[in-house]
């Protein structure tokens, strides 16, 4: 399937942005099942909400948020209203990311009932199968089974508590320990793959992998603040990428912080800026 034109760049259609948005919120509402698991009788929701879908696992955590909204019809503000009622019900505020490329009338929506504007991020994307343009690289890149969770969480945990300074700040930070639950539950959710990059057999980065209707999505790659500067991004990133192509993905997606030393990295391996997504947040 392809929804841009014949050459190497990847355009950031209507079409393809739906197709991303739907592969964001299964993300979310299989992360949502896996923290039910993981937390019988805890008050962890996922609800549909005008296409898109509205999550809450923990409180404080990042999977609280609503997403994917503007590409399934219009929002329905009662429906809106029960799924914020929800939200203040566990003390939250409502986080709603809204992608450039769905309903304009989304944002006028939300900023009618006072949702004001936090962030953004950045989604950026590059078509499968295509050479990689990754230097050959003396890490080993192996996948990373349950029995070792505890050790790629600690690595990827490690590297998100200590982000690059390269870029816009991000308009979130948390606590360890809410992270390494949070990172768990999604490491934990169906379809996730993990891996772990090594160097002379010392863990030094870690990242995941998720596929849904043809799109790979990258996510959770972190390094350790000693190790970097020196490819271990650019070597998870190869290896997810082969991987994804072998199985049959046609695009490969990141989400990253604008200017972000992650987005230099993706756009240096043929990923191009597809469109932005507006973070909006009513608070209690």
């Amino acid at each position: 399937m392809s929804d841009g034109g014949d050459g190497p760049m990847l355009f950031g259609s209507t079409s393809l942005a739906a197709r991303i948005e739907r592969a964001e919120c299964r993300l979310l509402a299989d992360s949502a099942a896996a923290a039910a698991r993981r937390r019988p009788g805890s008050s962890v929701f996922a609800m549909p909400l005008a296409g898109g879908i509205a999550t809450f696992t923990s409180p404080g955590a990042p999977l609280n948020k609503v997403a994917g909204l503007g590409f399934g019809g219009p929002l329905d503000e009662d429906a809106l209203a029960a799924v914020e009622h929800a939200f203040r019900e566990r003390g939250s505020p409502v986080q709603a990311e809204v992608a450039s490329l769905g309903d304009p009338s989304i944002g006028r929506t939300l900023t009618a009932r006072g949702y004001l504007l936090q962030g953004v991020e950045n989604v950026l994307g590059r078509r499968l199968p295509m050479a990689s343009s990754a230097p050959p690289s003396r890490l080993e890149i192996t996948p990373s089974p349950l029995e070792e969770l505890a050790l790629w969480l600690d690595v990827v945990v490690t590297g998100f508590a200590s982000p690059d300074g390269q870029g816009v700040p991000s308009h979130e930070s948390y606590p360890r320990d809410l992270l390494e639950g949070v990172v768990a539950d999604m490491a934990t959710a169906d379809g996730f793959s993990r891996y772990l990059a090594r160097r002379d057999g010392v863990a030094v980065g870690g990242a995941s992998l998720r596929l849904f209707e043809g799109v790979a999505h990258l996510c959770g790659a972190a390094t350790l603040p000693e190790h970097r500067r020196r490819g271990v991004q650019s070597a998870l990133l190869a290896a997810r990428l082969e991987i994804a192509a072998a199985t049959g993905c046609d695009v490969a997606v990141v989400v990253t912080q604008p200017g972000s030393k992650s987005q230099e990295n993706v756009q240096r391996q043929g990923f191009d800026l597809l469109y932005t997504r507006a973070i909006l947040v009513r608070t209690l």
